[in-house]
């Protein structure tokens, strides 16, 4: 089986698992906000009562934990392609 067909059928996974990283990864983050002492919902930057330090590291935990499942979702996903095609997409 050719790398094309690998990529083709990674497409509609890789997506499926794109959003579910979403997901996992808001859950994620809103369990280690609580667990981190601050309010059960995490700053928006746009609020005025909060300051800049708590906002960005808000931003700057949200991102680590969002790039950490997305890798694991995406690594598990071209390992699961393989498994069926013969072939790991590029």
């Amino acid at each position: 089986m050719s790398s094309t067909v690998a990529k083709v059928a990674y497409k509609p996974v890789g997506l499926l698992l794109g959003a579910g990283a979403g997901v996992i990864s808001g859950l994620i983050f809103k369990q280690v906000w609580k667990v981190a002492g601050h309010d059960d919902d995490a700053p928006n930057a746009t609020d005025e009562h909060r300051g800049w330090t708590e906002i960005l590291l808000a931003a700057a935990v949200q991102g680590a934990i969002f790039a950490v499942v997305k890798a694991a979702v995406d690594r598990a996903g071209a390992a699961g392609v393989r498994k069926a095609t013969g072939q790991w997409p590029d």
